[in-house]
């Protein structure tokens, strides 16, 4: 039964990429009520697939980036919790003055601001007249604290399109604390 669902299948690809002409020279072939019809597997469903498995592998690749800056630091934080406890569309490391040492993909994707652009800069860049004074207080006060935190705070894209950032700060420490880890995503 696999076997005659995987031939379908493959007829199915192989007949929709034939011309007409190429579908009229064959057709006699093929015989319908020979055939065992299975789901059709469609190239949204395959492409579906194929995109998680590359967003999978995006992600994999940022963790051991992160496992390897932690290691170059001597992080004692338990990062694989922090992994699976947090969602994110960007990540981003600052140094304790708050500048950027890096960030993934998704910074970019979520901001439109390029890696080189940021590298260096404090994440403040992304604040604009809508960025309520309150909130860039808030997460001073938790900077100052040392503490895990998470803060809603509106940034901006490169496009200067508003939106809400949720940010999720971890403190990464050895002896002391040496750089920041925030968590970030857009929410409504």
């Amino acid at each position: 039964m696999k076997n005659n669902l995987y031939n379908m299948r493959c007829l199915d690809i192989y007949l929709s990429g034939l011309s007409k002409e190429q579908y009229d020279n064959i057709k006699h072939e093929i015989d319908p009520s020979k055939m065992k019809r299975g789901p059709l597997v469609s190239w949204d469903i395959f492409m579906d697939s194929y995109q998680k498995k590359i967003r999978d592998a995006r992600k994999s690749s940022e963790i051991k980036q992160v496992y390897a800056l932690a290691e170059k630091f001597r992080w004692r934080n338990d990062l694989k919790l922090a992994f699976k406890e947090y969602e994110y569309e960007a990540l981003v490391i600052t140094d304790l003055n708050q500048k950027i040492i890096w960030l993934n993909d998704g910074f970019t994707k979520m901001t439109g601001y390029s890696k080189n652009f940021a590298i260096n800069k404090s994440p403040k860049f992304l604040h604009g007249e809508n960025t309520s004074l309150e909130a860039k207080l808030r997460f001073r006060e938790k900077i100052a604290q040392n503490k895990p935190f998470k803060e809603i705070i509106i940034n901006y894209k490169k496009d200067r399109t508003a939106y809400n950032c949720e940010i999720k700060v971890i403190p990464l420490f050895n002896d002391n604390t040496t750089h920041y880890l925030a968590f970030e995503q857009k929410v409504r």
